[in-house]
This record gives C-alpha cells, structure tokens and sequence, in this order.
C-alpha cells in the first residue's frame, strides 16, 4: 500500500489510519497535558512535604522540560534514521518509568533527578507526535488535526487541576504521578498495535553528538546561572564560571552548527520565511507565557490561601475555553491562512497578562476571572495555526527533524520562561523579602511577603506582555502560504 493512499485514507480495518495515528497522539498529549498541570499545581505541597525551597521546585519543572529541550532534537533525528513510529511507542514507556520513579522520591533533589527521567520520555513523545499527524494528514486537514490534538492538551490541563486538587485534597502529592501508570501502558499497547511507519527511515543520515553537546551545555549553565545567582549571587565564582561556560558552549554549537552537514538545527529550514517567523514567534510566545500558569497557581495557594481543590477549579476558565475554541483556530487557517488567528491569538493573551498583572491579596475574583478567560481563547486561535503554518513549510522528508526543531525552540522558550520570571520577581523585591519567598520552605505567604511576591507577579507578566506582543509582530508578518513555502525549500 503506497504511502500517498494511507495519507489520504486507507482504511485500517474499520478505521482510516489517519484517524488511529491521531488518537495515538492524541493520548500522549493527554497523558503529558494531565501531568504538566497536576504537577504545577502540586508544587506548593511538594516544598512543605519534602522541605525544599521554591527554586527547587521550580527546578522539578525545568527539569522535565531541559530534558525534553535537550533530547528533542536527537530524537527526532533517531526518528528519521530508525522510525518515528519505534521512537515514539518507546516514549510511552520511558515516560511512565519516569512518573514511578518520582512517585518514590524522599528528597527534591531525587524528586528533580526522576523529573529528569521522566523528561526523556516526554521527549520521544514530543519529537515525534506532530510529525506524526503531518506525515498521516493530508494538508487541508492538518490544522483540524492539530486543533483536535490542541483541544486533547486542553482536555488535559482540565481535568488534571480538578483530579489534581481532588487527589491533594485527599491523599499524598505522590498519587499524582502513580495515576500516569494506567495511562502509560494503554498508551504503550496501543501504539504498538496501532502504528505503522509510513515514511522509509533515512538510515544514511548521522546523528550530530559533538552539537547536542554543545546545544545542552549551553541551555543548562544559562538555567543555573539565572535560577542560583539568587543563592550564590550574581558576581560568585559559580556563576561567573557557569556563565562563561554558557558563552563558549553557545560559540561552540553556532560555529559547529555552520560546518557540519548534517546538523543538529538545519540551516535550510530558516532560509523560508513562514518557518523562520512563525517558530521565533512560537518561541517568544513561550517564553512569555509558560510560567504564567506557575505564578497564577502559586498566587492562588500561597498569596489568596486557597486550597488545592478550589485553586484547581478557580483556574479552569483558561482550559475550558481553550478546549472549546482549540479546533477553530484550525478550521479557519485551513481555509484563509494561519496569520489573522495567529496574530489575534496572541494579541488577546498580551491583553490577558497585562489584566492579570494586576492582581493584589486582596484583588477579586471577576478580574482574575477576565484575564484566564481572555488568555484562553488566544491560545485556542494561535497554537494550531502557528504549528499548521509551520510544519506545512517543512519538507516532507524532513517532518521528523521540523517537529523536532518547533517543539525544541519552544521548549527553550518554556525553560526559560520560569527562569526568566523568576529573576524579574525577584529583582522587584528587596533582598530579604525575595530570600523568604525564593529559598524559604513555606508554601503559604503573608504580611510583607506576600505583597513582595505581589509586586514581582506583577512585574514578570508586565515583561510577559511585552514579549507576547513582540511575537504578535513576527506572526503578522510572516508569509502565511505553507504548501508554496515547502516548495521553497524542497526546491
């Protein structure tokens, strides 16, 4: 059977096959959607149970993701070379490794070192489920595809803060990772029956070590320098020398990146304007808005004293409308191009964080109801028209590497986006108001705490707006014709 019929609808007994590829992909979103928000949410829970402080446990959050930064790219190169299909069932089960293992933790070191297993995992999936549904759907009906897949993240970040906080209400944080078990292994057998690889691996191709080396040493020192310096100090031998490490790591992969011939970035794909612009807006519009959910959750449970089961529910507006809205975004990019929603989308969300960066202890409800609310629905119209719009200038042959380098640029933005916030809140509060708050082990705040904490949220998402706003720009202006942008490039 030709690989043009099974992209375009041959049946898998009963079922087109485009349609068991997405629900495949679909589970894994869910599985890592359900995680990510019940994780977030747990924090608070997790500091005074292991006694550890808020930069730690900030790190069991950039842990997961620095893995998924770091091995994205390799992943989807091994994808290339071996099958996407092998990679991506292998994700599933390293992931649920992961989330037992963390379950086991005593210490937040532990608990960071398991994050990072299960980070890995997180990467097989991440690498390979876009390209995945690309290779399987044809081009008008990959934006409903991913809007599909958009509202299962969505689904996901709603039914993990309900299940969450009913689960912290209840009984130990440590059942929030358990529950990944069930799921993992479902994900797991169906995959392997499931999928089948329609693209034949490139198995002449290398994998580039020296510059994932590179690329890893380079993101990681920039993490400890921004997220330590508040323990050590900005001027302190280890971060002087982490710094320095970061400079020549980043020096080392550009120059490496520029020679080698299979790199771990390709150059070529940065050579089109719709992938070029559309991925540095997915970017900033991570970095502005991924610690967002963080700084909302820990202002509800550490600032307002919310339980973790109201807290959960408080935040739902932004995931229910997202869920609602998510295939919209994708149907009209179908129809009229990626660049109106996207753009929207992210005006909407500037508007959204600057609403929200006005929160105080004692602010109502309705206004942190508006900006969740608002943030929603610009989500919904930017995520699956910027990566429609992205993937669809990606060569064909290339789709393992596209997704791989989208979700990896992102997940740079991610990273950066909780280390980002929290050097801007930090450098709004006096010295030993940001101590108490960053390095103390209390999960609830009061008196000149409190408002200290209230005045960095409010300055990091003023800065967030300012980013998001800037990648409004790069969307705009983005050529917004993905089938003539991938000729482009195969040309």
């Amino acid at each position: 059977m030709s690989t043009d019929r099974l992209r375009n609808g041959a049946k898998h007994g009963k079922i087109e096959y485009k349609w068991m590829v997405l629900s495949v992909v679909t589970l894994g979103a869910l599985l890592a959607a359900i995680d990510s928000s019940i994780v977030i949410l747990a924090l608070p829970s997790i500091m005074i149970d292991l006694t550890t402080n808020m930069v730690t446990a900030i790190w069991v959050l950039m842990g997961y993701i620095l893995m998924n930064t770091i091995f994205l790219i390799t992943f989807g190169r091994l994808a290339d070379l071996f099958g996407r299909v092998r990679m991506y069932n292998l994700g599933f089960l390293v992931f649920t490794a992961g989330s037992v293992l963390c379950a086991l933790a005593h210490t937040g070191l532990e608990l960071v070192i398991f994050r990072l297993v299960q980070g890995v995992g997180g990467a097989m999936l991440m690498a390979n489920g876009m390209a995945l549904i690309t290779e399987a759907f044809p081009p008008h009906e990959r934006g409903r595809a991913m809007g599909i897949n958009s509202i299962t993240w969505a689904l996901g970040n709603i039914i993990g803060p309900v299940l969450g906080g009913l689960i912290l209400s209840v009984a130990s944080w440590r059942l929030i990772f358990l529950i990944n078990l069930p799921v993992g292994l479902a994900g797991t057998l169906w995959g392997y029956l499931a999928l089948h690889e329609l693209a034949k691996p490139a198995r002449r191709e290398k994998v580039d070590l020296p510059g994932v080396l590179f690329f890893s040493l380079a993101i990681t020192a920039l993490l400890l320098v921004l997220t330590q310096n508040m323990s050590w100090g900005w001027f302190s031998p280890p971060i002087l020398a982490l710094f320095a490490l970061f400079l020549l790591s980043a020096a080392a992969f550009l120059l490496w990146e520029k020679r080698n011939p299979q790199p771990v970035i390709n150059p070529a794909l940065f050579q089109n304007r719709v992938f070029s612009l559309s991925t540095f807006a997915a970017v900033l519009q991570s970095l502005a808005m991924f610690s967002v959910f963080f700084l909302i959750v820990f202002y509800l449970q550490g600032i307002k004293g919310e339980n973790p089961f109201k807290a959960a529910l408080m935040i739902l507006p932004m995931p229910v409308v997202q869920s609602v809205l998510g295939p919209l975004g994708g149907i009209f990019a179908d129809r009229h191009g990626a660049r109106l929603p996207a753009t929207a989308g992210l005006l909407l969300q500037g508007l959204a964080t600057y609403i929200l960066s006005g929160l105080k202890p004692d602010s109502s409800y309705a206004v942190f109801f508006a900006g969740l609310t608002i943030m929603g629905i610009g989500g919904a119209l930017f995520w699956s028209p910027n990566t429609s719009a992205v993937m669809g200038a990606a060569p064909r042959q290339r789709l393992g590497v596209a997704s791989a380098t989208l979700a990896t640029l992102r997940q740079c933005g991610m990273v950066m986006s909780f280390a980002l916030a929290l050097v801007v809140a930090a450098a709004s509060m006096p010295f030993e108001i940001m101590t108490k708050v960053f390095l103390g082990t209390s999960g609830r705040l009061s008196g000149a705490i409190a408002a200290g904490f209230s005045a960095g949220l409010d300055q990091a998402l003023r800065v967030s707006t300012i980013i998001v706003l800037i990648s409004a720009l790069l969307t705009w202006l983005a050529n917004d014709r993905p089938q003539s942008a991938r000729a482009q490039i195969e040309n």
